[in-house]
């Protein structure tokens, strides 16, 4: 490694400094111990020649001719030259010199709001930026103040390309992304059609090898596979929740061949479908985080029960002696030791990462059925082999909202009825009759009336963040609210928007159990109903 590395001063540019890696040499640098003199000074390091690892931030990424590293101050980067070398230029500069005119341009308070860490590739647009730099180097030698002028002016036009290609490349990647993540929601939802990668790279707009590049990097799987487990999944689905032939359920999920699809499905299970299907009918050593609720009004005692840090477990559940599964602490060798017969999911399973459980035991994924509770428990029903009390638990709900309708009569149907979720970072409320954890049964099932702001705010959706002066325009007669966590949020009590509230005058605000209103379950829509009955005296 050449001395030049080691000099440099830490002005808006005084030349570029060359670097040289020899073989598999290594270097670390720290960008702010450049120059402990300020706190503004940025590094930007500029491949000219050879092949390497950066490693800046924890993050990894290949350096050939044409990549920029953007160091911030006090960043840690790690380079490695690969057996070939590595070289190219350094560039230290403080931003104080150039502070007045970003503003001016940009809008901001300084130049520092929008110079971050980055490694990028700029590849052949690269060219003339290695041009540039090289003609900085030579120039490196003081001179006087018009040629000191000259390489301020030529490195802030250097700097000035790189930042625009930067972000020019940034927000055609982030469009191609976007592309990407549409198609891989279409394999959902078309999975049982013909398709290939060239299509699918067609229809983003984007080359078969970059497609197939950022569908691993949203997915974790290469297309072919993803598609394969799309379709293995919906399998799963229809060996337990129908009677279809195996001939059906291929044809159905997009295998034209049955003994294709026979192959395919033991190659991700390990048994073959009629395996899977006689085996998993009847279970009973079952874990299904969050979905307890359901078991439980099938009478199934599952062998664990979600709890969460914040959240805690569902209480009202009264799954007293059955162990606590913490669903972001607890791993495979916790649920492992005991030994599920069988793993019940929702699509709650991609925000716990809960698929890597599939290596215990056989996993099942539920078509989420959300607002509608008798399609979910029915479907759970069917897979465990509990038609019958599926079909009972649903007429015992039935029965109560009828009653409870009855018992609240006219008189309450005509006052109106909020539910707020609060926290330390935001004031959720409820929606109306069609969505959400409490609007078909409040507003629908019970015959409730929906606010004013409920109406204007939360018609169609499940829930909406209120602001301050939204939460002011809060007129329901009765509030009913949850927090998320023991202390978050509790601080709003004692504002003065929340004293000026209708319900909060009237003392018709009543707390309830987070988990047992943030929840679909038909035990939960009973304890719901119960709490109602309860606080508006019926």
């Amino acid at each position: 490694m050449t001395n030049d590395w080691q000099n440099g001063a830490a002005t808006p540019a005084k030349g570029a400094v060359q670097l040289r890696l020899a073989d598999t040499e290594a270097f670390q640098i720290e960008a702010g111990r450049a120059n402990a003199m300020s706190s503004r000074v940025y590094m930007m390091l500029l491949i000219t020649d050879g092949v390497g690892q950066g490693l800046l931030e924890n993050r990894e990424a290949a350096l050939l001719q044409g990549a920029c590293l953007m160091l911030h101050p006090l960043a840690i980067c790690r380079l490695e030259a690969g057996e070939a070398g590595l070289t190219g230029y350094r560039f230290e500069f403080d931003t104080a010199g150039l502070q007045h005119s970003a503003a001016s341009m940009t809008g901001l308070a300084t130049l520092d709001d929008w110079l971050v860490s980055w490694v990028h590739q700029f590849g052949d647009s690269a060219g003339g930026m290695l041009l540039e730099a090289e003609q900085l180097h030579r120039s490196r030698i003081e001179g006087d103040e018009l040629e000191r002028l000259e390489r301020q002016i030529r490195f802030q036009s250097l700097l000035l390309s790189m930042l625009r290609a930067y972000r020019s490349s940034v927000a055609g990647e982030h469009s191609q992304r976007q592309a990407v993540a549409r198609s891989i929601e279409y394999v959902r939802a078309h999975y049982a059609q013909p398709m290939s990668i060239g299509r699918l790279a067609d229809m983003s707009a984007t080359n078969r090898w970059r497609y197939t590049q950022l569908f691993k990097e949203e997915t974790g799987q290469l297309p072919v596979d993803f598609l394969n487990t799309v379709r293995i999944d919906k399998a799963q689905e229809l060996l337990l929740l129908t009677g279809d032939k195996l001939k059906q359920i291929a044809l159905a999920v997009g295998y034209s061949n049955e003994y294709y699809f026979n192959r395919k499905f033991k190659q991700k299970i390990g048994i073959t479908p009629g395996q899977y299907r006689s085996r998993n009918s009847g279970k009973t050593r079952i874990f299904a985080p969050f979905m307890e609720d359901y078991l439980v009004a099938l009478g199934v005692t599952p062998i664990l029960q979600f709890f969460h840090r914040e959240w805690g477990r569902q209480e009202y559940l009264g799954l007293y002696g059955v162990p606590d599964f913490d669903i972001v602490g607890d791993d495979c060798k916790v649920l492992s030791s005991h030994q599920p017969d069988f793993i019940l999911l929702n699509e709650g399973h991609r925000r716990w990462n809960l698929e890597q459980y599939s290596r215990i035991s056989p996993v099942f994924k539920i078509p989420f059925a959300g607002e509608d509770w008798r399609l979910m428990l029915r479907s759970i029903g069917n897979v465990l082999g509990r038609q019958q009390e599926a079909t009972a638990a649903v007429e015992r709900l039935e029965r109560q909202i009828a009653e409870a309708r009855f018992r609240l009569g006219r008189h309450s149907a005509k006052e109106s009825v909020a539910v707020l979720r609060i926290s330390g970072q935001s004031i959720v409320l409820y929606g109306g009759g069609d969505c959400g954890y409490t609007g078909p049964l409040l507003y629908r099932g019970l015959g409730l009336t929906e606010p004013d702001l409920v109406r204007r705010l939360a018609s169609g959706v499940r829930r909406v963040s209120l602001s301050l002066e939204e939460l002011q325009e809060l007129d329901a007669d009765h509030l009913f609210i949850t927090f998320e966590g023991e202390e978050e949020g509790r601080a709003l009590l004692d504002s003065g928007v929340w004293k000026s509230l209708r319900a909060v005058r009237a003392r018709r605000v009543y707390e309830v159990d987070f988990l047992a209103w943030m929840n679909y379950g038909v035990l939960s829509h009973s304890r719901k109903i119960s709490d109602v009955l309860q606080a508006m005296g019926r």
